[in-house]
């Protein structure tokens, strides 16, 4: 599916706020859904890559792991989907915090879904940043 393109170097989109990549990978493997979201920071230089493994939509693991730059680029499948803020990503890091606790005994795929969410912007109207 196409999803419309945003072109994220304009630091006036995101109200001047520097922004970081952020990708996703997703994958099936024996009946269980692996979903990584990274985010690729300056300073440090590295990428930061939250795993979740879901099986039948309960969250059954979950970890972050760091990587270099040069070691991500190794990595397949990542597409990068949007470019969020510092404070976007740490709204996203809490909530997965409680989620992940939450989610060990239940399904929570729209918990999951609407997580993600948080980390794409919304473009500002000139004036109310």
């Amino acid at each position: 599916e196409d999803v419309p393109s945003q072109t994220f170097d304009n630091k006036d989109y995101f109200c001047g706020k520097e922004t970081f990549p952020v990708y996703e990978s997703v994958f099936t493997e024996e009946g269980e859904t692996i979903r990584k979201i990274a985010i690729e920071t300056e300073k440090p230089p590295q990428i930061e890559i939250h795993v979740w493994t879901i099986r039948k939509g309960i969250l059954r693991h979950f970890y972050v792991e760091k990587l270099s730059k040069r070691e991500f680029e190794e990595l397949p499948y990542f597409k990068l989907i949007t470019r969020t803020t510092l404070s976007q990503w740490k709204i996203f890091s809490e909530g997965e915090a409680q989620i992940s606790q939450m989610c060990e005994s239940r399904v929570c795929r729209t918990e999951l879904e609407d997580l993600v969410k948080v980390l794409y912007l919304e473009k500002s109207e000139k004036g109310h940043c």
